[in-house]
């Protein structure tokens, strides 16, 4: 937990889940840098010391920090719109630690319709282009002449790819100058820029070699998934190595991305019992769209947003198959995959197990075997390694 200052008020932040040793602050210099900002230079509607009008959007926001700090000032105008469960569970967690209502924010995902009027756009820049390129798509319409669009991130986050995109998404678009490693992005809205509709859910058709009897189906990604236009090399050879004659096993494609692991279990097991789940909504969409798209009306699954296997109960898993994120945003750490695997322990029977995929660098073997007690090796290359994991 961390103390964020503003002029707002102070207010004591976490990451969820909160874990002792994440020491990952649930704020950095680009939120700070923001919320100074509005504090400042931003109209007297925004001022600390001014009544609120008007919807304030608040879009990405990382942890709930930005959303946390408005909220008090603004009750029940601060929209935030984010495509992490994580964030959503972090921001609500925080309004309470600062004793706000939770109705003093509104909590939008990336998969729900956005307000019909924007009179305020914050924007925390994702890492992922294709995200913001989406979200700038669904939100330009309803913004007006008078919509204030304030954008932010680490220097190391914004990239001309960024600046152009509001440029030609909103306006006319500038950046400030850098502080402690931060930026903003100012547009403004432009009534006579044409509005099209976005490029996404983008669709390919997966080549012919790739394995796993997925060859030829067709992959569907949502705006903000990791390979958005081929078939990734980690999972490819993860799909050659998947187990088999599972029967009526059931089957979790956790961290599940596009789906394509789960679709191939799908595709060879017919009689095996799917889940895919992520904490990302923009992924279980994908997933959900690919599987519908690869293995037929009448197949069954279950799609899950949320955190892990948290919400699953304990001992009624045979299988789950894992390729873990080693990034939280910019960061690298291996909490998330330690989550992981320690939920996917709680989850699974006696004698089940999880596979898991990842770059032999990371050293995921001796994580799992603090875990679990065991990990062995189901196949390798120089690049990437297969572990198999049972739990006893």
């Amino acid at each position: 937990m961390n103390r964020l200052t503003t002029s707002w008020g102070a207010y004591e932040l976490a990451r969820h889940p909160e874990d002792p040793r994440d020491r990952l602050r649930a704020w950095d210099a680009a939120d700070e840098y923001l919320l100074g900002h509005l504090a400042e230079s931003a109209p007297a509607a925004l001022a600390p010391s001014a009544p609120a009008t008007g919807t304030v959007v608040v879009a990405g926001d990382r942890w709930g920090a930005l959303a946390t700090s408005l909220a008090g000032h603004h009750p029940g105008r601060v929209v935030q719109i984010t495509d992490s469960f994580l964030a959503r569970e972090a921001t609500r967690a925080n309004l309470a630690r600062a004793g706000l209502d939770e109705t003093s924010v509104r909590l939008l995902t990336t998969r729900d319709t956005p307000p019909e009027r924007i009179d305020v756009l914050l924007v925390r820049v994702p890492k992922s282009l294709g995200l913001l390129e989406d979200q700038l798509h669904r939100l330009a319409p309803a913004l007006h002449p008078g919509t204030l669009v304030v954008g932010t991130g680490m220097v190391k986050e914004i990239h001309t790819s960024t600046l152009r995109l509001f440029e030609r998404l909103i306006g006319p678009t500038r950046t400030s100058l850098a502080v402690k490693k931060a930026r903003l992005i100012f547009a403004t809205p432009d009534p006579e820029l044409p509005r099209t509709a976005g490029p996404w859910p983008h669709r390919y058709t997966l080549p012919d070699d790739a394995p796993a009897a997925v060859a030829g189906r067709t992959v569907v990604n949502h705006a903000g998934i990791f390979c958005a236009d081929r078939l990734d090399v980690g999972t490819r050879f993860f799909l050659q190595h998947l187990p088999r004659g599972l029967g009526d096993a059931r089957v979790v494609d956790l961290g599940c991305g596009n789906g394509v692991v789960g679709l191939a279990v799908a595709l060879a097991e017919p009689a095996a019992r799917l889940l895919f789940t992520d904490e990302s909504y923009q992924a279980v969409a994908s997933a959900e769209e690919t599987f519908r798209a690869g293995a037929g009306p009448d197949r069954e699954a279950e799609f899950l947003v949320g955190d892990g296997l948290a919400d699953v109960p304990a001992g009624s898993v045979d299988l789950v198959l894992n390729n873990p994120p080693f990034h939280s945003h910019q960061a690298t750490t291996d909490l998330t995959a330690r989550r992981m695997f320690t939920g996917a322990r709680r989850a699974l029977r006696s004698g089940g197990e999880l596979w898991v995929v990842g770059n032999r660098h990371l050293g995921y073997h001796v994580t799992l075997r603090r875990i679990f007690g065991n990990a062995d090796v189901v196949a390798s290359d120089p690049r990437f390694v297969v572990l198999r994991a049972v739990k006893k």
